[in-house]
């Protein structure tokens, strides 16, 4: 597909005319009138407390990561003493800002369900007006989307970081990063996403390369029935990758994530060395500040083949409209969720509408201000709550 067509899918003109397609039910696709009897007349903020099982150390660029956020979050309220509430997509200040642009309208006036926000205007509240549209008409997102059964994908562990080289005073090694797979591993996840990148920032470089390696070949070797993804985080040139993956020979990867800035002739070079090597690996990116022309252009040549963007920044409305055309390029999608295990849960009922997912970015939480427990991770596979909205009571009292 050439860059010119790709440009002319990604328009909302394309993503109206896929509807006919065999992506979802059409015959779920009737435009339900209970929305237009819901008016919206207020608007809470607060936050949500999320915590990690463990503490979450480095990856290639950024510092201990912690033990999980405080995630800010609003609730909108209808006339008829509907709710439904979403995660901030920006600040506070600008979704307050943004609120008297849908005071007073119906929820129907906001939200089209199979195809998302009417306006860009409201796309502020677009995790919020699916989670109340699914209330009202008690319908799973994914049912609003079209699916009456969800697509059931995987869910790798996103959460395995440099936790070798913590606490700084006295590192724990590499067998910490085995204590790590085994748990997840018991949690559910027969997917492994590792940091790799030590050399980058945190370790001397030679000597970070041959951790990146040994941790690697050690998780592969010791969960062979599990996959392993890899993330550089962009802590790598094309020479330097390509010694990790010389060092690592002979096992198998699941994906490569930004190993590098994106670039045309170095994803080239890295998918020619792929070819030659025989690797059956997928190439990811998307999240970190993405060129999206690169990206366009290296999709179109199905040499990256997942975009990553993330499901907060790029938001749900856009996310519908983009999974839809990239299937016809034969690409797929993985919406980045690091951060939140609610992140994680919009992109189960995405990707259960939709298919074209290669797998969930999992961020395993507990949380005493929202019930996750709608949600399964099993034998690898998350399954989303069928519950409606998205299936997350709040159970913070405002």
């Amino acid at each position: 597909m050439q860059r010119r067509e790709f440009i002319k899918l990604s328009g909302a003109g394309a993503a109206a005319g896929l509807m006919g397609s065999s992506l979802v039910d059409p015959s779920l696709f009737k435009r339900p009138s209970e929305l237009g009897y819901h008016k919206i007349t207020d608007i809470r903020f607060t936050t949500v407390k999320l915590r990690y099982p463990r503490l979450v150390g480095k990856n290639a660029r950024l510092d201990v990561h912690g033990w999980g956020p405080e995630a800010g979050i609003h609730v909108l309220y209808t006339d008829k003493g509907a709710s439904g509430w979403g995660l901030n997509r920006g600040s506070q200040e600008s979704a307050n800002s943004l609120f008297d642009i849908i005071r007073g309208k119906s929820v129907g006036e906001l939200i089209n369900p199979e195809t998302g926000i009417i306006s860009p205007l409201h796309e502020e509240f677009d995790f919020s007006l699916y989670d109340l549209a699914g209330k009202i008409l008690d319908k799973p997102v994914y049912r609003l989307l079209g699916k009456r059964k969800p697509d059931i994908q995987l869910c790798y562990s996103g959460m395995l970081y440099f936790d070798d080289l913590e606490p700084a005073d006295n590192p724990a090694g590499i067998d910490r990063i085995l204590e790590e797979c085994n748990f997840d591993y018991n949690y559910g996840y027969r997917q492994f996403k590792l940091k790799i990148g030590r050399g980058y920032k945190w370790m001397e470089k030679e000597k970070g390369l041959q951790r990146d390696i040994e941790v690697t070949k050690l998780v592969s070797k010791n969960f062979p029935d599990c996959d392993i993804l890899v993330d550089g985080n962009n802590g790598f040139t094309i020479d330097e990758f390509l010694r990790y993956l010389e060092g690592i020979k002979g096992t198998r990867l699941f994906w490569i994530e930004e190993p590098f800035h994106e670039t045309v002739s170095d994803y080239a070079m890295l998918n020619s060395w792929l070819r030659v090597h025989s690797q059956q690996t997928l190439l990811a990116d998307g999240e970190a500040n993405p060129d999206e022309e690169v990206l366009q252009n290296l999709g179109s040549q199905r040499i990256i083949r997942v975009f990553i963007q993330d499901i907060a920044g790029l938001g749900f409305t856009k996310w519908i409209r983009k999974i839809k055309y990239i299937k016809l390029m034969g690409i797929m999608a993985s919406p980045h969720a690091w951060g939140s295990a609610i992140k994680t849960n919009y992109i189960a009922h995405l990707s259960g509408a939709f298919g074209t997912t290669a797998t969930i970015e999992g961020v395993t939480c507990t949380s005493d201000d929202v019930d996750l427990t709608g949600y399964t991770l099993k034998n690898g596979k998350l399954i989303p709550s069928s519950k409606p909205g998205f299936g997350m009571e709040l159970l913070k009292k405002l």
